[in-house]
This record gives structure tokens, sequence and C-alpha cells, in this order.
């Protein structure tokens, strides 16, 4: 299936990159006493977003998405030049912080979305270290999740299953990785998880009938 996510158009994708780069370390907004990684995130989030809906590259897509629901699992989308449905969701890293381990998406959402060839769900992430009172922007990966590599993912234990970067430092991508290897390699993650949660919740179970046989015994 054609897309701009297709390693053909790597240049493309590496030249967005570069743009949103250099946007964001011209910007002023940035350019502040920071109080938290928060704030440099939520600056970043919105210097990006609105350069996502000033016009994204005629070589990229179209029809930009600007308005989400609070609990969306994205922060903007828009269709590409193939007409995919395009979600994005913008994720920064600080690399000086010594641990990070973001969620991505749940597993029942993804493959829901991913019952449709045409829906990709993207991650743009900005990495950037701080320099006196600002945020200097190193790089920024623009990629569907299914060129990350499982070598660098992890599931939490939340609702059905929550997709998770294992280490936001050790982040792998393969830009070549098809869309059925990487939900085969979902499944196959989730046979083995889903089990271990099931021997957790067996334990708690036992935990707490000791617990009730307890409090019956108490005078």
């Amino acid at each position: 299936m054609n897309s701009i996510f297709h390693y053909k158009y790597n240049k493309e994708i590496t030249v967005f990159e570069k743009s949103l780069l250099a946007k964001l370390n011209a910007s002023d907004d940035l350019n502040v006493n920071i109080a938290s990684p928060r704030i440099i995130g939520d600056t970043a989030q919105e210097i990006i977003e609105n350069c996502f809906k000033e016009g994204i590259p005629s070589n990229i897509g179209t029809a930009i998405q600007k308005k989400f629901a609070r609990r969306s699992m994205a922060d903007m989308a828009f269709v590409d030049i193939f007409n995919n449905y395009v979600i994005v969701d913008v994720k920064t890293h600080n690399i000086d912080t010594v641990f990070n381990m973001p969620n991505l998406t749940s597993v029942k959402r993804i493959a829901s979305l991913y019952e449709d060839d045409e829906n990709y769900f993207s991650l743009l992430i900005a990495k950037y270290t701080t320099v006196k009172n600002r945020a200097e922007f190193l790089d920024i990966v623009f990629i569907p999740i299914e060129h990350l590599s499982w070598d660098c993912l992890t599931i939490g234990a939340l609702g059905w299953g929550q997709i998770q970067i294992a280490d936001a430092k050790n982040i792998k991508t393969d830009r070549k990785q098809t869309r059925k290897s990487w939900m085969i390699s979902l499944c196959d993650a989730l046979a083995i998880f889903y089990p271990k949660e099931l021997l957790k919740i067996n334990e708690r179970i036992e935990e707490f009938r000791k617990i009730r046989r307890f409090w019956e015994n108490k005078p």
C-alpha cells in the first residue's frame, strides 16, 4: 500500500523533520526560564501543531484535522497524498532525564484502527536538552508506530494493555518493517503478556481470600 512512510519517501520525511526542528529552535516561546519538562513539552507541541495547521508540505499531505476530543489517541491528523488518514501523536523527550517510559496507545485501539489499511498511527518524537534557560531541540523523528522495533517497546498493564517505549533514550526504528510483521509481533507479545497478568490476578484473588478469612475470624 502506498504511504508517505514508505522508505521510498524517506527524503521527503527527512526534509519535513528538519524544517520542524528549525522552527522549534527558532521560536522565542522556548527562550524563557522554563520551569518543567511539562511546560517545554506543551510549548513544543503547540509550535508543532501550528506548523501542521499552517500547512504541511504538498508532497506529504493535505486536509488537516485541527480539533480532537480530550481522550483522543492523537494530537492532530491529516490526509496524506495517497488519501491515507494519518493520526499524529506528539512526544517530547528530554535527553537529560535518567529514565522515561512514555505511553503510546492501547493495544485494542491500535488493533481497531489498523483494521483499515488506510489508517496510520504516527509518532512525532522531538528530543531536546536544556541549555541555560532554553530548550535546544536536537532531533525529530516522524514515524508510524509499525516502524518502531519491538526491541524498544513493551506492554504496560492498563486496560487491554498499553504499548510503551521501554526507554525513550533507546528508540530503535526500522523504516522497512511492514505493518503485517509488526502486528503479528504485537499479538505474539500479548500471548506472553496476558498469561503473566492472569497469574498476577490469581495471586491477588488468593491474597484477598486470606484477608477475608482474617476478617471473618476476627471477634
